[in-house]
């Protein structure tokens, strides 16, 4: 990524932006020094480990780009810190009025990470995927550094599944795509997510049978990092155009 001559802060914003300006309002990423994504979040997408907001944000344009397509769809993709939230509470029925109603939901994805302590914000060093395939009522977990977040991830099958009102299988993927580094995870989930979803699920129709494997599955930690700085740049172009 250091050398694909593609970098999102040319010209006059490079030198103004410090690390937690807001870089991009997109629809449910608002330009909010909180929730926004940041100069810093942006950063994190050239070469180190991804933000909640980074993950966030793909998760909304996924919805806003592919699931809204799907009229019919049941789709649901949980924020990083829903699913933080869901495995940290100890009755996750207390979460009903904060979480997305599941009564006819087909699919839920969770971005999955390691952070244990409440007090610590954007905790954690590794980010995994579940999904949810209600139902089926199996749980599938994609981890690339196996078997890192497995506890995590069968904790929030079992807490979600609480909330579903089913048990669960859960089943933690030996042949998913491993990482090479310490940082790529969250890339990992972002496209993982994005096959998962545009090419097996909604692709997909009411009698067909869907393999979840992603076994011989290669993936492009580099390229899928260039695609996201790309999207969030041509996201802030367009905003900016509008205001003008």
């Amino acid at each position: 990524m250091r050398d694909s001559g593609f970098h999102p802060f040319k010209g006059r914003f490079r030198a103004k932006l410090s690390p937690d300006d807001p870089y991009l309002s997109y629809h449910d990423i608002r330009c909010q020094q909180l929730s926004a994504v940041t100069k810093e979040d942006v950063d994190t997408l050239k070469d180190d480990w991804l933000t909640d907001n980074c993950i966030a944000f793909w998760e909304e344009y996924l919805e806003r780009e592919f699931i809204s397509r799907h009229k019919n769809s049941h789709i649901v993709l949980l924020r990083p810190s829903m699913s933080f939230m869901l495995i940290q509470t100890p009755d996750p029925l207390t979460l009903r009025d904060a979480l997305p109603d599941f009564s006819k939901t087909t699919h839920i994805f969770l971005p999955i990470n390691d952070c244990r302590n409440v007090e610590i914000a954007e905790g954690g060093t590794h980010w995994s995927l579940l999904l949810v395939s209600v139902v089926d009522g199996v749980s599938f977990h994609y981890d690339s550094l196996q078997p890192a977040n497995k506890s995590e991830a069968n904790m929030a099958s079992h807490k979600i599944g609480q909330m579903l009102g089913q048990r669960l299988k859960f089943l933690d993927l030996p042949d998913s795509p491993q990482q090479e580094n310490s940082s790529d995870c969250g890339v990992f989930v972002c496209i993982q997510m994005q096959h998962l979803l545009v090419k097996r699920l909604l692709q997909a129709d009411a009698h067909s049978k869907i393999s979840m494997s992603l076994a011989g599955k290669h993936i492009n930690a580099a390229a899928g990092r260039k695609e996201m700085l790309k999207m969030i740049e041509s996201f802030r172009k367009e905003g900016e155009k509008r205001r003008s």
